[in-house]
């Protein structure tokens, strides 16, 4: 194969869901020539049934979006703002209400269909003049000369870069080729989601209500209903997929303790399985992680999405001022930057949302006794409060430029 058959691109990504499409728009916006490679075809959005998946998107995630111009474009498609969170234990008394304008907001976020977020990136990308994206792609042969990383796909196409983005979820094939290691253990549940009609009006309230088996969600859609995400143990899971709908909504109601009151209707349901995993580094050789291929976290706490937006946000900020320093981008000391603002930051959350996640599973008395008290009293203490509602939003911390502004 001659030189002239290799498209020289600065940066290949390799998969193109929310972390990656992200990431392709910014550094093409910047001027950088980027090339994406996805397994699936181009993602799609039914304007007539909404999607199963969805991301509660934080503030910080919206000025992300925003600042990519995909903003406009997503609200236009479906949207459902929440001002607030209402949250309580089934063992114990305990209860703890965040709501946007105890830190002067107007909102703490946004419930989106995952297809919406994913759909509006690609059609960004499909007229971006410094991005190409193809589909139904994968990595056929890589290896590395004179310093360049060239790659060949299944598709017929060979690309020679200066960096490779592994954002190719989970089951990543870029960090099993850098042979980065990851710690990998499956939750002993199964989320189970559905949309649901309820008697009382959501009021862009966010609920959940920590069950020994497994918390539930019930979560504010743009036509009223309420999108549940209930992760329940195995056996549990199993048993409500079998339930019918009228059974399943008795279920449902007696674990919700109708805090919406009656379900009228259910739609089908789905089932995905959960996993805590974290790369015991981000980068080698060349190879960078972002998003689910580097982290994957409980959705008790609907971070996953917003992670992984920040991931490539900061990274993407790195990259180009490197770039403009006339640096190489695939520098280990460029690459380590980015490791070093985001796998302390994403292995905290991780850490975190794994031990409420064991916490809130136990039945011992006293650790039941604990988390009541936890909740009411950070529910009563106002400071505290104040700074998990801005941690919850994204706005702490040292964030990307892209990432701030005057939102409220």
């Amino acid at each position: 194969m001659t030189n002239r058959d290799i498209e020289h691109v600065d940066v290949v990504i390799v998969g193109a869901g929310l972390a990656g499409a992200s990431l392709a728009n910014v550094l093409a916006n910047a001027g950088m020539r980027v090339g994406v490679f996805d397994s699936k075809p181009a993602p799609t959005w039914n304007l007539s049934d909404y999607d199963y998946r969805v991301s509660a998107v934080n503030l910080a995630s919206q000025n992300i979006l925003m600042a990519l111009g995909a903003w406009p474009d997503i609200c236009e498609k479906r949207i459902s703002p929440f001002v607030g969170i209402e949250a309580w234990d089934e063992k114990s008394k305990g209860k703890i209400c965040f709501h946007a304008t105890d830190n002067g907001y107007v909102r703490l976020g946004h419930i989106i269909e995952n297809s919406v977020i994913t759909t509006t990136l690609h059609e960004l990308l499909v007229i971006q003049n410094n991005a190409q994206v193809y589909y139904n792609a994968e990595m056929e042969q890589l290896y590395f000369r004179d310093g360049k990383i060239f790659i060949t796909t299944t598709s017929g196409h060979s690309l020679k870069t200066s960096l490779i983005v592994g954002a190719d979820g989970t089951h990543s094939k870029v960090r099993e080729l850098a042979d980065i290691g990851f710690n990998h253990q499956e939750y002993e549940q199964i989320a189970l989601t559905a949309h649901v009609t309820t008697e009382k009006p959501h009021q862009q309230l966010a609920y959940q209500r920590f069950l020994s088996k497994g918390p539930l969600a019930l979560l504010p859609l743009s036509d009223g209903r309420c999108s549940i995400v209930w992760s329940a143990n195995r056996e549990l899971a199993e048993g409500l997929m079998n339930l019918s709908d009228e059974a399943f909504v008795d279920c449902l109601e007696q674990n919700s303790e109708q805090r919406l009151g009656r379900v009228n209707s259910v739609t089908s349901r789905k089932t995905f399985t959960l996993a805590y995993s974290h790369a015991k580094r981000y980068f080698d050789n060349r190879i960078v992680l972002i998003g689910d291929a580097a982290h994957t976290v409980h959705p008790l706490a609907g971070l996953g999405a917003n992670q992984g937006l920040l991931d490539a946000a900061v990274l993407a900020e790195i990259l180009i001022a490197s770039r403009e320093k006339k640096s190489d981008i695939g520098d280990p000391s460029i690459l380590r930057r980015y490791q070093q603002r985001r796998q302390v930051d994403n292995g905290i959350t991780l850490q975190t949302l794994n031990g409420l996640h064991k916490l809130f599973g136990s039945d011992n008395l006293m650790l039941m006794n604990l988390r009541g008290f936890g909740l009411n009293f950070t529910n009563q203490f106002i400071p505290l409060k104040r700074a998990l509602v801005r941690k919850a939003t994204g706005l702490a911390g040292n964030l990307p430029q892209i990432a701030k502004s005057n939102l409220t």
